[in-house]
């Protein structure tokens, strides 16, 4: 069972993706802002990370940086509304091994999730 950690500030977002993954095998755990995610990426050691970018109190590329130094072999996928190419590229350059864009299909994600775990 992988351990998975959803970072988001859209209520919505986390409560369809923690039931998706759940449901899907994994033990799910969420943060709200970027602040909380660093707090369960030290105490969890979540092997994947699905990020959001624009975040309250520490922003989703500085999240990715943090993990990324701590332990590179964990997965991060950005979720993000930030869709322009430079976005992009910026996530992929700072350590994300995946970038998808909101809105985003349900299945699409779960599929994306499970080959980026194996």
């Amino acid at each position: 069972m992988s351990k998975i950690l959803i970072v988001d500030d859209e209520p919505n977002i986390l409560l369809s993706l923690e039931y998706l993954l759940k449901k899907d095998g994994h033990r799910v755990f969420i943060a709200r802002d970027g602040e909380e995610a660093i707090g369960i990426v030290d105490k969890d050691s979540p092997s994947l990370v699905i990020l959001d970018i624009m975040m309250p109190k520490v922003d989703g590329y500085e999240v990715c940086k943090y993990i990324k130094n701590q332990d590179p072999s964990v997965k991060v996928i950005f979720l993000s509304a930030k869709s322009k190419e430079q976005d992009i590229q910026k996530g992929l350059a700072i350590g994300a091994d995946l970038y998808l864009t909101k809105p985003f299909v349900n299945k699409d994600l779960v599929a994306k999730v499970k080959a980026i775990l194996n």
